[in-house]
């Protein structure tokens, strides 16, 4: 071709091209989307930080472990809400379930709650954004086994609060944002059997008992068998060609089952495992560096606004949470907040902040018992039932003895740098008194700022029918 000739071919393909870019302009389709990261959560239901990498013994953790060493382990991260719906309901949507009306568990099932009208479920934010959303229930047959697919949301949902319940749809449909439930570490356990009880380590409010090594054995053997199951979820993630794409997200909905865990606002009740593994086809966002550790206080609100702004989105910015990784990740937090209300049909409101150093609490119902009844701890945790016998026999020692006591403190003040297991009350210490003080500001200044809405308790007919599997009484 001549000299003359390629000028001319060139210009009419330029001219095409523009053309063509015109069209897509006046058509409204714009210029053509960057690549956006697939997003994946992995979320383990009633799950504290036992995986060895955070430094548990007798469990095998070998994928979570690998997967924290490509990514990052975050040691701070706090839920909102230590049982799942109103936790559920606040991660899926960054707000503090206390501020939607979604704090009390269960709730809200069949009588038309409404979330505000500024207030969405994340998987519609992702679509609005373009993504493709799943909420997985069928898995490769690799696998061999299939997720929960559980929500769990103290609100109605959206008539389709997902795109689909497959994993075959995400090859094709990309960007995704998808998520997985995983059982295995919720009651009843049903794991191979593992761990030693006699070598378990046992925490100083439970007695040395054979019942209790047991428990936690059975424990700890659940975590290495959701450990085993997200090794396949991941394997079936590199075969399909999708881990340089996908952002995995691995945490759990509350804290470890337990007695003094699960529905509590102990650490063990709010303090939960994340790690985040950034995908290598995507340059890594900003406070990103795989292979670290991050010790910065973060709560289950700010995965939603962080993985919008990952994705490109808008974060709306009546949103509670604060991103924390990327060009929107916002100044680290000095306090995380938590909130207990009623759970099935045992009515409580106890509320806590926590620094890098110090928990308070604050029981407002501390006229009633650590160990109040609750049909479903009775049914599901043999430790609940063994602390009161025990207790009656005279057998525990005082930090023990102290869950089974009548009355709740009205405040409660622990040192986690000296005391890690919240056993030595500091409320009535002079020494504290500082800390103390500029606790309980910070609590009140929460529940005021964000518009707790715990301080109204449900009518005492709704109270009583919240044990059963649907509410008999509708909500004023």
């Amino acid at each position: 071709m001549k000299r003359t000739e390629r000028r001319r071919f060139l210009k009419r393909v330029g001219a095409a091209a523009a053309a063509g870019c015109g069209l897509r302009l006046l058509a409204g389709e714009g210029p053509a989307p960057a690549r956006r990261p697939n997003i994946l959560w992995l979320i383990a239901e009633d799950l504290g930080t036992e995986l060895a990498c955070y430094g548990t013994k007798e469990v095998a953790t070998p994928n979570l472990d690998r997967l924290a060493e490509e990514g990052v382990r975050y040691t701070r991260f706090y839920t909102t809400a230590p049982v799942c719906s109103p936790s559920r309901s606040a991660f899926m949507t960054g707000m503090y379930q206390t501020t939607i009306g979604a704090h009390n568990h269960r709730s809200h099932r069949d009588d038309g709650f409404r979330l505000p009208p500024d207030v969405r479920v994340l998987s519609e934010r992702f679509r609005d954004a373009g993504y493709f959303t799943a909420n997985i229930r069928e898995l490769p047959a690799a696998c061999g086994f299939k997720g929960s697919g559980k929500t769990d949301w103290n609100f109605t949902p959206p008539a389709k609060p997902f795109d689909s319940a497959s994993w075959s749809d995400l090859p094709a449909h990309r960007p995704f944002f998808a998520q997985i439930n995983f059982q295995e570490t919720h009651r009843p356990f049903r794991a191979p059997a593992r761990a030693d009880p006699a070598k378990v380590a046992l925490p100083p409010y439970y007695p040395d008992h054979p019942a209790v090594r047991e428990d936690m054995a059975k424990y700890l053997d659940s975590v290495t068998e959701l450990d085993r199951k997200v090794g396949l979820v991941l394997a079936q993630l590199a075969a399909g060609g999708l881990a340089d794409s996908t952002a995995v997200v691995f945490f759990g909905d509350n804290g470890q089952a337990h007695v003094r865990g699960k529905q509590f606002c102990y650490e063990e009740g709010l303090h939960v495992p994340l790690i985040v593994r950034w995908p290598t086809g995507f340059p890594a966002p900003a406070h990103f560096a795989p292979g670290t550790v991050d010790e910065r206080l973060l709560m289950s609100i700010d995965l939603a606004p962080t993985m919008l702004g990952l994705a490109g989105a808008d974060i709306p910015k009546a949103m509670e949470g604060r991103a924390f990784l990327g060009k929107h990740a916002g100044a680290p937090r000095e306090y995380v907040f938590g909130a207990r209300d009623r759970c099935d049909e045992t009515v409580f409101r106890i509320r806590t902040v926590r620094d890098t150093r110090y928990r308070y609490i604050r029981n407002f119902t501390p006229e009633r018992p650590f160990l109040q009844k609750n049909d479903y701890k009775e049914r599901s945790y043999p430790v609940w039932n063994l602390l009161k016998e025990l207790n009656a026999q005279g057998k525990l020692a005082p930090a023990q003895a102290a869950l089974c006591a009548d009355r709740m403190p009205p405040e409660e003040l622990y040192d986690l740098d000296v005391d890690p297991h919240e056993i030595r009350n500091l409320a009535a210490s002079p020494e504290h008194a500082p800390v103390l003080e500029r606790l309980r500001a910070a609590l009140a200044r929460w529940i005021e700022e964000t518009n707790d809405r715990g301080a109204v308790f449900e009518p005492p007919e709704v109270q009583a029918n919240e044990g059963r599997t649907k509410p008999a009484v509708k909500r004023p």
